[in-house]
């Protein structure tokens, strides 16, 4: 199964790593939005994509300009309701500092489900 189209990263750890996690997963259909419940668990992959975890599934998300992702920022997300949708605003910053470092523009959420066999 082919990763999906990601930004090119430094030296391909992050797209190497989220080929990892999709491995032995099908891609959905690509969603506008995705729901945000309290068990749902958000991370970020060095200059590739924000992979967003709820039950079986994974949610990868390829924001334009992802060469500028940072598993080292801390995101604050500017949503309304229960759902993460590509119109929503998120701006990073710095773990350490605290400082502003950037804002990330969503692309579209693609599930990937676990193929039984």
């Amino acid at each position: 199964m082919a990763a999906p189209a990601v930004a090119d990263d430094h030296d391909g750890e992050g797209a190497a790593r989220l080929a990892e996690m999709i491995e032995g997963r099908v891609a959905g259909e690509p969603q506008s939005c995705v729901h945000m419940g309290p068990s749902t668990r958000m991370r970020i992959i060095d200059g590739t994509a924000i992979v967003i975890e709820r039950g079986r599934t994974l949610y990868v998300n390829v924001p334009r300009d992802a060469d500028s992702l940072d598993d080292g920022d801390a995101m604050a997300i500017r949503r309304t309701g229960s759902q993460l949708c590509r119109t929503d605003i998120i701006t990073t910053f710095d773990r350490m500092g605290g400082f502003y470092t950037g804002n990330i523009f969503l692309g579209d959420f693609v599930p990937y489900e676990k193929v039984e066999g």
